[in-house]
């Protein structure tokens, strides 16, 4: 049950933000590049960028740590994934952490 609670939250973390980022593309013609630095382009927006920023890191670190500990193959995909989005990635880190343990 718990790791299908994963796979939903995963699931919710790929939908969630790429449906504000259509609705950007779609009513927005600022340029990509342009997108991209209005990312910092205030105080909190920088602020919150620059935590998210630190969170993507702590989560690598742990994934390495976690994915080597267990002996997880392939736990490296995710750090990948973390280009589709941190919450998508994490979560479905855990599935399949949770997944492969049940298998032990």
């Amino acid at each position: 049950m718990k790791k299908n609670i994963y796979l939903l939250l995963a699931f919710l973390g790929f939908v969630f933000p790429y449906y504000f980022l259509f609705q950007f593309y779609t009513t927005e013609t600022t340029p990509t590049f342009q997108a991209i630095g209005n990312l910092f382009a205030t105080p909190m927006s920088a602020a919150f960028n620059a935590d998210l920023g630190m969170s993507v890191l702590t989560v690598w670190a742990f994934m390495a740590i976690e994915g080597n500990r267990i002996k997880m193959k392939y736990w490296w995909v995710f750090w990948v994934l973390t280009v589709i989005g941190l919450s998508f990635a994490l979560p479905l880190f855990f599935y399949f952490r949770e997944r492969y343990l049940e298998t032990k």
